[in-house]
């Protein structure tokens, strides 16, 4: 199974720099063997406010269990708090997309179905943004799918995309479907050095 995990990192007033850069050396080497192992999928940076350390992390385990296994041997851990969001299949979940060199972004989508849409509306709007996913997948925009839990009466979905910037994602994203039907929250991302997909050939 696999998780987002937003982790926010305070180190303790006090604390030596070179406290500091063991712990961060001993995190990047726990990160390498996480990653090895199949738990650490991928490491990315979200906007940052003054004073403030947060990564979102891509993570798979068996169960929750097993995830706070993981993430209770990562170093930081002392100083850090862990935000678990389980991922769940998404049905238009893309195969391994086009290589694309761009920024990448995490959307939160909220979809509610109007009261007035019949079953026959509902279906066409999902096959037609199906189809349209495929298209952005081949294109290199649409990089993950996943169901996120649902909340009542709204269907909700995250998703990892790439772009040459938030204005070209502002333009993907109002060319699905269901645009009319979604709310969207954009997140962009930038590297982490422990990333697991930046070491790759």
């Amino acid at each position: 199974m696999e998780y987002l995990v937003t982790m926010t990192t305070l180190v303790p007033d006090g604390t030596t720099d070179q406290t500091v850069e063991e712990i961060r050396s001993r995190e990047a080497a726990r990160s390498r063997e996480l990653a090895a192992q199949g738990h650490l999928l991928r490491l990315w940076r979200p906007p940052l406010r003054p004073s403030e350390w947060r990564t979102l992390g891509l993570f798979s385990a068996a169960d929750a269990d097993e995830l706070e296994d993981v993430l209770a041997s990562m170093p930081l851990r002392v100083w850090r708090s862990d935000q678990v969001v389980p991922l769940s299949a998404h049905p238009n979940d893309p195969p391994m997309p086009r290589a694309l060199n761009a920024m990448e972004f995490l959307t939160t989508f909220e979809v509610t179905f109007p009261d007035s849409a019949g079953e026959q509306e509902v279906a066409d709007m999902k096959a037609r943004e199906a189809d349209r996913i495929r298209e952005l997948s081949g294109q290199g925009h649409v990089v993950r799918l996943w169901s996120l839990p649902p909340t009542p009466g709204c269907w909700r979905a995250l998703g990892l995309w790439r772009a040459e910037d938030a204005d070209e994602l502002a333009a993907l994203l109002k060319s699905l479907p269901m645009d009319p039907w979604m709310v969207t929250e954009t997140t962009p991302l930038t590297d982490h050095p422990n990333d697991p997909a930046s070491s790759e050939a």
